[in-house]
C-alpha cells in the first residue's frame, strides 16, 4: 500500500518562463505581467544573462547584489525605463534622483523618518486599524475584497501623516490620480523592450499628463498653505520636511521638491503597505494554523484594544508573518539598473550600458538561498540574523535602502495584529488572487476572503 504523503498545497505563484521568447511575445507578456519574463532557471542559478535589444543580466546572488546596491552603487544607477515611468509623477525626488542631487535630499529627509518621529505617528496607525476592524466586521459572513479595505486603511494613514491639516488637499482626487497614472503608464512599452532612446515619446505616458498636472497643483497649494499656517501641535510629515535642512549645505526643499517627495511618500507609503497586508491576510487564510498562532499572540498582548507602536516588541510572530509575506510577495518585486562601466558580477563580464535586473521575486524564491522556497513559513524569520541581508531585499539595501521601511513595518504590524485579534479570515473557493507586477506586485482581481468575528 502506497504510504506516500502528498505534498501540501502552496500559495499562489507566478508562472515563470520556460523558454526564450522573441521581442513581440516578450512585449505581450510584459504588458500582462512583467514577472512572467523571468526565466524559471533564475530560481536555481545565481545569474542569468541574455540579449533583447541590449544585453541584460538577472542577478540572484547576495554578493553581486551587495556590489550593485552598496559597494559600487554609483556605477549602477536606476534604469532609464524606471526613470521614464516615474519622473512625470514624482519628478527628481528621492526615488528617481541620482548622485549629489539624491544625496542632499536624502540628508534633508532622513530626520523626518527617525524612529522617534515614526513612533509619534503610531496613534494615526492605531486609529486606522480600529476603523478597518469596524468596516470589516460590518461585512461579517460575506466574501470581502480585503485588498480594497487595506488600500483604504493605509491611505487614511499616509494622508493623515502627510497632510493632517488638509488645507484644501483633496485626498480622494490625489488617490484616484495616482491609481490612474499607475494603470495607464506603468506598464512596459514595446519601445522600452527594444531599447528605444528615452526621448522617443511613449504615447500612454504622454496622455496621462493632464491629471498629473492637476494633482501637483493641488499639492503645491496645500504646501504653501502650510507654510503660512505653521506646524501642527504634533508635527506631521509635511511639517518635518518643511523644517528639514541639509546639514552639509543648509539647503532646504523648494515647494516643487517638497511636493515631488511627498507624492513619492504617498504612493510608496500606502500602496506597498496595503499590498503587504492584503497578501499577509491571504496567507493567514491559506494557513489557519499560522493564523491561530498569530491570533493567540495578538490577543495575549492586546486584549480587546487595538495595537500601538509600543506593542511591536511583544508581537514577534506577527512581525515574522509580515517578513515572510514580503519574501513571497515583495511589493517592489523587480529592480533595474544600468551599468555605467565594465565590471564583473558572479564571474561574468558586464559591459557599460548593460541592463542589470534584480528580480526580487526570484531572489526570494531561489533554491540556492531558501529551503523549500515556495512554502509559507514565518518561522524562517525567527532569527533574522541567520539570513543574508542581500538575499532578502523587500526594501532594497545600501545607501538607497527605502527611507520609509520602518514606517511601513510599524504600520503593517499594528494593523495586522489588530485585525487578527478580532477577526477570522478564510479563503473563498475559486477566488485565489493572481500575483501581477505592474509597478508593484498586485493581486489581480483582489484578495477575496470570508471575514467572521472571533
Amino acid at each position: 500500500m502506497d504510504q506516500t504523503v502528498p505534498n501540501p498545497p502552496l500559495p499562489v505563484q507566478v508562472p515563470l518562463a520556460r523558454e526564450p521568447w522573441g521581442i513581440w511575445k516578450s512585449f505581450r507578456v510584459a504588458r500582462r505581467n512583467l514577472l512572467e519574463l523571468i526565466p524559471e532557471l533564475a530560481l536555481r542559478q545565481p545569474m542569468v544573462s541574455g540579449r533583447m535589444g541590449k544585453r541584460w543580466h538577472m542577478i540572484m546572488d547576495p554578493g553581486a547584489n551587495r556590489r550593485v546596491l552598496r559597494d559600487a552603487v554609483d556605477d549602477y544607477p536606476k534604469s532609464d525605463v524606471t526613470k521614464l515611468i516615474l519622473r512625470p509623477a514624482i519628478g527628481e525626488s528621492l526615488f528617481v534622483a541620482e548622485g549629489a542631487h539624491w544625496r542632499w535630499q536624502r540628508r534633508t529627509a532622513a530626520p523626518a523618518f527617525a524612529l522617534r518621529n515614526i513612533q509619534n505617528l503610531g496613534p494615526v496607525m492605531t486609529l486606522a486599524a480600529e476603523r478597518s476592524v469596524d468596516r470589516l466586521a460590518a461585512s461579517a459572513g460575506r466574501a470581502t475584497n480585503v485588498f480594497d479595505e487595506m488600500v483604504t486603511a493605509t491611505f487614511e494613514v499616509i494622508s493623515d501623516v502627510t497632510f493632517s491639516g488638509d488645507e484644501g488637499f483633496d485626498r480622494s482626487a490625489v488617490h484616484h490620480a495616482i491609481d490612474n497614472y499607475i494603470a495607464q503608464t506603468a506598464r512596459v512599452s514595446l519601445l522600452d523592450i527594444i531599447g528605444a532612446p528615452m526621448w522617443v515619446p511613449r504615447p500612454a505616458r504622454v496622455m496621462s499628463s493632464g491629471a498629473l498636472r492637476e494633482m501637483k497643483r493641488v499639492a503645491d497649494g496645500a504646501i504653501e498653505a502650510r507654510r503660512k499656517t505653521g506646524a501642527r501641535p504634533v508635527p506631521d510629515l509635511l511639517d518635518l520636511l518643511l523644517e528639514g535642512e541639509d546639514p552639509q549645505t543648509q539647503r532646504r526643499m523648494t515647494t516643487a521638491e517638497l511636493r515631488d517627495n511627498l507624492l513619492t511618500f504617498i504612493v510608496a507609503g500606502h500602496e506597498t503597505t496595503a499590498l503587504t497586508l492584503a497578501w499577509a491576510l491571504y496567507l493567514c487564510a491559506f494557513d489557519q494554523t499560522v493564523q491561530d498562532r498569530a491570533r493567540a499572540e495578538a490577543q495575549a498582548v492586546l486584549g480587546d484594544r487595538p495595537a500601538t507602536a509600543a506593542d511591536l516588541p511583544s508581537l514577534p510572530y506577527i512581525r515574522q508573518i509580515v517578513d515572510e509575506t514580503l519574501r513571497l510577495y515583495p511589493s517592489a518585486a523587480f529592480l533595474a539598473r544600468t551599468a555605467q562601466k565594465p565590471d564583473r558580477l558572479c564571474g561574468r563580464e558586464v559591459r557599460a550600458g548593460d541592463t542589470i535586473m534584480l528580480p526580487i521575486y526570484a531572489l526570494h524564491r531561489n533554491h540556492l538561498l531558501w529551503p523549500d522556497p515556495h512554502r509559507f513559513d514565518p518561522n524562517r524569520f525567527a532569527d533574522p540574523r541567520a539570513i543574508d541581508r542581500f538575499a532578502y531585499l523587500p526594501f532594497g539595501d545600501g545607501p538607497r535602502v527605502c527611507i520609509g521601511a520602518s514606517f511601513a513595518l510599524q504600520e503593517a504590524v499594528i494593523i495586522l495584529a489588530t485585525l487578527l485579534a478580532r477577526l477570522r479570515f478564510a479563503p473563498v473557493p475559486g477566488k485565489e488572487p493572481r500575483p501581477v507586477l505592474i509597478l508593484t506586485l498586485r493581486p489581480e482581481g483582489g484578495v477575496w476572503l470570508r471575514v467572521d468575528p472571533v
